[in-house]
């Protein structure tokens, strides 16, 4: 057989990730041997764990989004003004030759 070399993007991993997560919480649920009440108890409780993760996990993803979007606009910035300053100069060139041609 041919030698393939298999790329997974990011997100398909980490779908791959959660999905077995999810597939082994469900199994350990089902073959746990504790009571109804227990296993619920506990759920609440993985459940309240999770959603102060994924929260605490969006909001460090904020926090990179706002530094991006502030690193582009000054980036943006530096080149509009690099830009102003090569028009700025083209035009005093053009300037320039046209007095000294038509002088």
């Amino acid at each position: 057989m041919e030698n393939q070399s298999a790329k997974c993007s990011a997100p398909a991993v980490a779908l791959a990730f959660l999905g077995g997560a999810i597939a082994g919480a469900v199994a350990g649920i089902l073959l746990a041997p504790k009571s109804g009440e227990e296993t619920r108890r506990e759920l609440k409780g993985y459940a309240r764990k999770t959603e102060e993760d994924v929260i605490e996990k969006a909001k460090e993803a904020r926090a990179a989004l706002d530094e991006t979007i502030e690193r582009g606009k000054h980036y943006l910035a530096e080149k509009k003004a690099d830009v102003e300053a090569a028009v700025k100069a083209g035009r005093e060139a053009m300037k320039e030759r046209m007095e000294k041609c038509c002088s």
